[in-house]
């Protein structure tokens, strides 16, 4: 091989080195620049600038975190996002890329558990707050004030009005953990802190009294008259007794409260009289003199009277209303057999389904429509669409007697017998009435009816 050749194959092999090698470097170059756009196509999240902005949710929060980390994580790695976009990288860089091509920089989820371990952390505060219930920072401080004065939590929740009803285990519950819980305890001091000046006073002067207050105060006689002056010399005298919100005007009330349940030391409780001697409610009411009393206008319950009158007109009006419904009842016929009379049954006109009550001296049969109300709905009994809306009327006369009147196109059938549309017929004791294929058996009180007619019989002479 000459020296023509020679150089000739080494100028190719160098510009095979060359073109491998730039492909390895564009190669490199594409794979950069897919993990930086892998880093860098997160969506941004539109921003308001109002003051009121919507909350993140849990997986928000976790995806902006991961956001501003692999930010982070590119700026720290040296690859800038505007270079990788579109421009060719320089000689420099490619010379660093060709030194490590082995190492591409992947986006790692790394800060995802650290940051999901603080949101939870962030968390805990509220989780506590919420188990905190019904409690609130004027409770507590009504609790512990009460505490401190009774040191005993069942006078605490006897006396002490909260802001909700509380029960004695609760009260106890509240109380060990405000001493030994060291969460709720703080929360709750930070909370009794945050409170008006003029509510911690209000709160204050609530306060119960305890047993050496009680002991002073029963100490002033019940026949003397104390004014203001007197309980404030007893502040004076005693300001180590006395709880430091307690004023003169409140020494006097709780003095009052227990003059009026003998309760102080030269008062004596009267024993019950025993035997006939005990006087009962009705007697003491009796001894009251009716027109020495105050008659006071209350307007709330003149009100209510009011309301409750024009309630009760209401409901009078509505069953003068359905008045016509009542003078026939429905009774649907068992398997068990029940009297067919009652007082108030004049007669029964018995079918197969269903009973009608005859409870007036007139009804109306037919089949009732939205339109047109009548007495006897027949199409309650079977299939009653023949049958006209005011088919008949069934009438008892003063003497005793039941007669129907056919007013429909019709006829009616008594016994067998028809009876054509305006005509009437005398009904009887268990006779059948057939109606369009609808058959009933009339059935009469005979009872009532007697009594009516002996009264109609009395009435005729005269």
């Amino acid at each position: 091989m000459d020296k023509d050749s020679q150089g000739l194959l080494d100028s190719s092999l160098m510009a095979s080195g060359t073109a491998s090698r730039s492909e390895d470097e564009e190669s490199l170059a594409g794979q950069k620049r897919a993990s930086s756009q892998a880093l860098g196509t997160i969506p941004k999240r539109r921003s308001s600038s109002r003051f009121i902005k919507r909350k993140k949710f849990d997986d928000e929060l976790v995806e902006s975190s991961l956001a501003k980390s692999s930010t982070r994580a590119k700026g720290a790695s040296g690859v800038e996002p505007g270079r990788c976009s579109g421009s060719e990288p320089s000689s420099s860089e490619k010379k660093k890329v060709s030194k490590a091509p082995s190492t591409p920089v992947p986006p790692s989820p790394a800060p995802a558990p650290g940051l999901t371990k603080r949101v939870k952390k962030s968390k805990q505060p509220l989780q506590v707050t919420k188990d905190l219930g019904r409690w609130k920072p004027a409770d507590d401080l009504l609790l512990i004030n009460a505490v401190l004065q009774t040191n005993d939590l069942t006078s605490v929740h006897l006396g002490v009005k909260f802001s909700c009803r509380f029960t004695l285990r609760e009260v106890q519950e509240r109380w060990y953990a405000l001493l030994y819980d060291p969460v709720i305890s703080k929360l709750a001091c930070q909370a009794m802190r945050q409170l008006h000046p003029e509510a911690i006073a209000a709160i204050q002067s609530k306060a119960l009294f305890s047993k050496a207050e009680e002991q002073l105060l029963s100490k002033v006689g019940s026949t003397s008259q104390p004014t203001l002056e007197t309980f404030q010399d007893l502040l004076h005298r005693h300001p180590d007794a006395f709880y430091l919100a307690r004023t003169a005007k409140a020494l006097q009330a709780h003095w009052q409260l227990m003059k009026q349940y003998y309760l102080l030391e030269d008062q004596t409780v009267q024993p019950l009289p025993k035997g006939d001697q005990v006087l009962n409610f009705s007697d003491a009411e009796d001894l009251i003199d009716d027109s020495k009393l105050k008659d006071m206008r209350d307007e709330v319950l003149e009100h209510e009277l009011t309301v409750a009158d024009r309630r009760q007109k209401r409901e009078i009006r509505q069953l003068e209303q359905e008045l016509h419904k009542w003078q026939v009842l429905v009774d649907s016929i068992t398997g068990m057999s029940s009297p067919d009379f009652d007082n108030q049954t004049l007669a029964v006109l018995r079918g197969r389904m269903v009973r009608y009550l005859m409870r007036s001296r007139e009804i109306t049969l037919g089949r009732a429509t939205k339109d047109n109300q009548i007495d006897v709905d027949l199409s309650l009994e079977g299939p009653a669409w023949k049958i006209s809306r005011k088919q008949g009327v069934i009438k008892l006369k003063n003497n005793g007697d039941f007669f129907i009147a056919n007013e429909g196109r019709r006829p009616i059938y008594i016994d067998g017998r028809p009876v054509l549309c305006g005509s009437k017929w005398r009904l009887s004791n268990n006779s059948v009435v057939e109606i369009a294929s609808l058959r009933f058996v009339f059935l009469i009180n005979q009872d009532l009816i007697a009594l009516i007619r002996a009264e109609a019989a009395k009435i005729t002479p005269q």
